[in-house]
C-alpha cells in the first residue's frame, strides 16, 4: 500500500474540477480512448459526485451500464460497489475483481466473463473522499465514523440517480468487501433512516446490501483467528495462547472505549498470525504470492488512463490511502451489527465469505451471525445448508432463511471475485433474482432444534 499525501490532492483538485464538472460522463470531449484504455472499455458515464453544495469535496465515480439486461432498463437492478481498506480504491474492484475489464500483467485491459454487469447496471464509487480519485478540500472533512461515510455516500448516491430519469426507479443494492463490511451496511441503514422522513418521490430505491469476506462486529471476529488457524493446522497450541492472549487484549481495550489502542491491538493479532504462520497473505492461505492488485495502481497512474477518464494528469492516484486510513483508525474495532440487525427487517442481507480467507473469512462471519438480535436467527441457523453448484460443479454452501443469506464459496480468498470470477457472477445474479438455492426460504414449519446462540 503506498503512502498518500492530501496536500497532493488539494492541489490537483481545482486543475480537474472544472474539467469534470462533478459530473460528466463519457463525452468525446472529456474522454477519448486511448491505446491503454480502448474506447469499448470506457465507462458508461463517469465524473465526480458533490457531497455538499457548500463544499469542493467529491466522489469520483465509473458506472457500466447492463450489457445483457432481459429488463426494461428501468427496471434493470444497480448494484454499487464498495472497497474496503479503509481508504482502498474501488477501481481494485473494477479492474482486478468484478468489473467488465480487468487489467493484466502487461498493463492492457481484458475482458472479465465474470464481470457483475453482465445483467445489472454496475456502479464503482471511491469513498471515503479521499480515496482513489476522489477528492478531500481538506483532512477536517474525511469522515471519521460510518454515519459520516453514509452521509456522503447518500449524497453521492442521490446525485449520481439524478443524472438520469431511468435511474430513478431501478432497484439498488450496495455492495461492497473487507472494510466496506461497515460501509454497506452503514449506508443500508442510513437510507432506510432518511427514506422515512422523505417524500416518496425523493427516496432512494434500496433493495438488499451485500457484504463480502466483512469486517462487521470487529470485536467478536477478533477472537477467532487463533481458533482458525488451529484448526486449519496453521498454527500449534503454544502459538494459539500467545494469540488468544493478543485477542483479548484487543478486546479489552475495545470495550474500554480505547478505540484507537484497540485498532493496534487488533493489528497486532494480524501480524503475528501473519508472523507465525509464514504466508505469502492472509487474505488466501493456499497463495504462493499476494494479490497483484497494485496493478491498478500503475495503470492508473498512465497518464493517457487518466486522460481517458476525464482525470488531471499530474493526480498521483494511490490504491489506498494512508490519510483516510488515519483518519478512520480509531473507528476499526467499532461494531455496526446493529444496523445489520435493522436492515434485516427491512431489506435483504447477503454475506459471503471465500473459504481461504483468514482475515475475515467464514469463520470471522459466523461468530458474529450467531450474535445476532435478530427475529430470524434461530430459524436462520436451523435452516438447511444447501450444496451449490454452477455448471454442474460444486461451487460452494448456501444457507438462507428468509431476508438473510450467508454463502461460502470454495477455491476463493478475500478477493473473492478474482478468485471465483464466475461463480461470484452466478452468485450475484441468483441472489438479487432470488432463483434456484438462492430463493429465500421461509417455511414456518422448519424444524427447530436447539442451537446455542451467544
Amino acid at each position: 500500500m503506498m503512502e498518500s499525501t492530501i496536500i497532493n490532492q488539494v492541489f490537483f483538485f481545482f486543475c480537474f474540477f472544472l474539467c469534470s464538472l462533478l459530473v460528466s460522463d463519457s463525452s468525446p470531449s472529456a474522454s477519448k480512448p486511448t491505446p491503454s484504455f480502448p474506447k469499448e472499455a470506457l465507462p458508461t458515464k463517469h465524473g465526480y459526485l458533490p457531497i455538499s453544495p457548500t463544499s469542493t469535496s467529491s466522489i469520483f465515480y465509473a458506472f457500466y451500464e447492463a450489457q445483457n439486461s432481459t429488463l426494461p432498463l428501468s427496471q434493470t437492478p444497480l448494484l454499487i460497489w464498495l472497497q474496503g481498506g479503509p481508504g482502498c480504491s474501488s477501481m481494485i474492484g473494477n479492474l482486478y475483481e468484478l468489473g467488465p475489464w480487468r487489467i493484466t500483467e502487461s498493463l492492457t485491459l481484458q475482458r472479465n466473463l465474470g464481470a457483475w454487469n453482465r445483467v445489472f447496471g454496475l456502479l464503482f464509487l471511491d469513498s471515503p473522499i479521499g480515496t482513489g480519485f476522489s477528492v478531500a478540500s481538506t483532512t477536517q472533512e474525511i469522515p471519521t465514523d460510518q454515519i459520516g461515510v453514509a452521509k456522503h455516500l447518500f449524497a453521492a448516491i442521490t446525485r449520481f440517480v439524478q443524472l438520469d430519469p431511468v435511474f430513478k426507479h431501478r432497484p439498488i443494492y450496495i455492495t461492497g468487501e473487507s472494510y466496506a463490511g461497515k460501509y454497506v451496511p452503514a449506508i443500508g441503514y442510513y437510507i432506510l433512516k432518511k427514506n422515512a422522513q422523505l417524500e416518496v418521490s425523493e427516496r432512494v430505491n434500496l433493495a438488499g446490501v451485500a457484504i463480502g469476506d466483512g469486517l462487521t462486529d470487529p470485536e467478536t471476529q477478533v477472537v477467532s483467528h487463533a481458533l482458525n488457524a488451529y484448526y486449519v493446522g496453521l498454527i500449534n497450541q503454544r502459538q494459539k495462547n500467545g494469540l488468544e492472549k493478543a485477542q483479548l487484549e484487543a478486546v479489552r481495550l475495545a470495550q474500554m472505549g480505547n478505540w484507537s489502542k484497540a485498532t493496534g491491538a487488533r493489528n497486532k493479532v494480524l501480524n503475528m498470525l501473519q508472523n507465525m504462520t509464514g504466508l505469502a497473505t492472509l487474505y488466501d492461505y493456499t497463495r504462493k504470492a499476494p494479490y497483484e492488485d497494485d496493478l491498478v495502481e500503475q495503470f492508473l497512474n498512465i497518464a493517457e488512463v487518466k486522460k481517458a477518464l476525464g482525470v488531471n494528469e499530474s493526480f498521483v492516484y494511490e490504491l489506498c490511502s494512508d490519510v483516510v486510513g488515519d483518519v478512520l483508525h480509531a473507528d476499526v474495532m467499532k461494531s455496526v451489527k446493529y444496523m445489520v440487525e435493522y436492515l434485516l427487517g427491512r431489506s435483504r442481507v447477503l454475506l459471503y465469505q471465500g473459504q481461504h480467507d483468514l482475515r475475515d473469512g467464514v469463520v470471522q462471519t459466523e461468530v458474529w451471525v450467531k450474535t445476532m438480535k435478530w427475529e430470524g436467527i434461530v430459524d436462520f441457523l436451523n435452516a438447511e445448508r444447501k450444496i451449490w453448484k454452477v455448471n454442474g460443479e460444486l461451487a460452494g454452501y448456501v444457507q438462507n432463511w428468509k431476508s438473510l443469506t450467508n454463502v461460502v464459496v470454495l477455491g476463493a480468498g478475500h478477493l473473492l471475485p478474482t478468485d471465483q470470477p464466475v461463480n461470484s457472477q452466478k452468485m450475484i445474479e441468483d441472489w438479487v433474482l432470488e432463483r434456484g438455492v438462492f430463493k429465500s426460504v421461509q417455511d414456518e414449519n422448519v424444524s427447530k432444534k436447539s442451537i446455542c446462540v451467544m
